[in-house]
């Protein structure tokens, strides 16, 4: 790794978020101006058809720091993390929703379990601790725990909560992971920690705070392709 490889590499996929990017980024640029930490910032365009690339390209050009990766297709926020993963730079890397329903300002618990040896720290919605503070509609919330079972079930046994968007890696262990992924899809995050978890890398999983945003793109017809995803991980 380059010499000048910042502390920390933001990965924010994005697919029609111009109305909350915008924010995102400020919000995020500030609480990192406060940590003393070098830093980058990947916007990772999935084929958006609003203005997200624009207003991204705009933010690049005010600071050098923000990087703008566009997508020519919409291909799936799977798709969008591998590859700003994989052209991060950063010693550890952050991967975040554009809608910030983790708050940038918990980025601190994370790291500090890598600082205690972890190789992965990844928000809980679910862990003792955890504050879900706006939360899901009923039904999306019990399609959320039933998924969840069965993905600590079949897939990652002893983690409560695979999809919340918001996790930390190490920057080499993730780009070797991403590098070896293929979903495209709801699923990657279970692809990758089952990725770590062959290669015997600690991930731990941490309480943070949560709010439901409106304008989510899950739909209850992908759940059904998440499970096909996951049933494609584990015959992988």
């Amino acid at each position: 790794m380059s010499q000048t490889a910042p502390d920390l590499s933001v990965v924010i996929p994005a697919y029609d978020e111009e109305h909350r990017l915008g924010a995102a980024l400020a919000a995020i640029g500030r609480h990192l101006e406060t940590t003393g930490l070098t830093w980058e910032v990947i916007v990772a365009d999935d084929g958006s058809a609003d203005g997200t690339a624009a207003l991204a390209a705009r933010a690049a050009l005010a600071d050098p720091r923000v990087r703008l990766l566009a997508g020519r297709a919409n291909r799936g926020k799977g798709h969008a993390v591998r590859r700003g993963v994989l052209a991060s730079r950063g010693r550890q890397v952050l991967f975040t929703d554009a809608d910030l329903a983790t708050p940038i300002e918990d980025l601190h618990l994370l790291r500090e379990r890598l600082a205690a040896g972890a190789r992965a720290a990844i928000g809980s919605r679910a862990c003792p601790g955890a504050r879900v503070e706006v939360p899901q509609r009923a039904a999306r919330r019990i399609l959320g725990t039933l998924g969840n079972l069965l993905i600590r079930t079949l897939a990652v046994p002893g983690i409560r909560d695979t999809q919340c968007g918001f996790k930390l890696f190490d920057g080499e262990r993730a780009r070797a992971a991403f590098a070896l992924a293929r979903v495209d899809g709801w699923a990657f995050d279970v692809e990758i920690l089952r990725l770590f978890a062959r290669a015997g890398w600690r991930v731990d999983e941490v309480p943070v705070r949560w709010s439901h945003r409106a304008g989510s793109k899950v739909r209850p017809q992908h759940y059904l392709r998440v499970l096909a995803e996951i049933c494609g991980v584990i015959v992988r």
